[in-house]
């Protein structure tokens, strides 16, 4: 027997299948008739993912880097993401991605940032730092975001 949210997720997981499929097609009919488009709508669109977090989503836009695109080679995923410092929560993966780090002077709030090659970082308050970081995107809209993040560990989703 299925449960309702296994029904849903298959759904959910296949209808995304299919757009994306559609989307890949419509490319290829347009790159082959020649024609010079400009790709930066489709770069935006493909480097956009959705952050789960209990009821809320949040739309965000990812880097044009390569530590961005080892990031959504990874999704969908779904994490345990641990407090620091009442600003920011956290997730050690079990492998390296490439980083390119500097330091942004200011972290803003939704910041997604690499700390390390190994750690990664959603930030939820502004302020400024001495550290240095890849950065991998940033939340589009982050109204609502600290209360969804609420206190202590939080189980976070990211999807394309």
């Amino acid at each position: 027997m299925f449960s309702f949210a296994t029904v849903f997720a298959f759904c959910n997981k296949n209808s995304e299948t299919s757009n994306n499929s559609s989307i890949e097609s419509n490319n290829t009919a347009n790159n082959s008739k020649g024609e010079n488009s400009n790709n930066t709508d489709n770069e935006n669109m493909s480097n956009k993912i959705k952050i789960k977090i209990g009821s809320s989503t949040f739309n965000a836009t990812l880097e044009n880097n390569a530590t961005a695109t080892a990031f959504k080679a990874m999704l969908p995923m779904r994490i345990t993401m641990n407090e620091l410092n009442n600003n920011e929560k956290y997730f050690d993966f079990s492998s390296s991605l490439p980083t390119k780090v500097s330091n942004p002077g200011t972290i803003q709030t939704g910041d997604l940032m690499l700390y390390g090659s190994r750690t990664f970082v959603l930030f939820y308050k502004t302020f400024s730092t001495s550290y240095r970081y890849t950065k991998l995107g940033q939340i589009d809209d982050t109204t609502g975001l600290s209360a969804a993040l609420g206190i202590g560990n939080v189980i976070v989703s990211f999807e394309l």
